[in-house]
């Protein structure tokens, strides 16, 4: 492959799945044993242009983002319970950006992912077993309004609590 004169190489610093972490109200939260549902898609409509057979037009819609399950042993620390609760005593929908923080081997943050308004729409205990010994698994599952990410943040970047400008847009910063 030919090298690029506008482009530098370098070696891949790659990210093993196991070094990652979470940040809520800008500290880390938890340590996590498993992130998962992080994703977009894009809507599309495809039509037809009359007299172009060999090709079709794209048109792009709006970004639609799953949502994200957190799972952790359950310990004394009642973070996402309160949180949780918080909308379902009280109706605050009290929304944070959050933070997803992974690290390379050398404990090096790689990339931040943020979650921009994100809020809790479900929470689960496992089932609890007297014949049984595996770790009590507690998952949040999180809804968020946009993704900003970041390669090779220096810091933390401050997952907080936040509100909506006069727009109704939450900001990403």
């Amino acid at each position: 492959m030919a090298k690029s004169k506008n482009r530098q190489y370098n070696h891949a610093n790659f990210v093993t799945d196991n070094r990652f972490y979470v940040e809520i109200d800008s500290a880390i939260a938890a340590s996590f044993s498993e992130c998962s549902g992080l994703s977009i898609q894009v809507d599309k409509e495809t039509f037809f242009e009359g007299g172009v057979n060999d090709q079709q037009r794209i048109l792009l819609k709006q970004a639609k983002f799953d949502d994200i399950t957190l799972k952790r042993g359950i310990t004394n620390d009642l973070t996402f319970w309160e949180w949780m609760n918080k909308i379902l005593s009280t109706g605050a929908k009290e929304r944070r950006n959050i933070n997803i923080l992974v690290f390379n081997q050398a404990g090096e943050t790689m990339q931040r992912w943020t979650l921009i308004g994100a809020v809790p729409v479900g929470w689960k205990t496992p089932s609890l077993q007297a014949s049984g010994n595996s770790v009590a698994i507690e998952e949040l599952t999180l809804a968020y309004e946009g993704l900003k990410v970041v390669a090779n943040p220096s810091g933390s970047g401050g997952a907080t609590k936040v509100k909506r400008d006069s727009l109704g847009y939450f900001s990403g910063s």
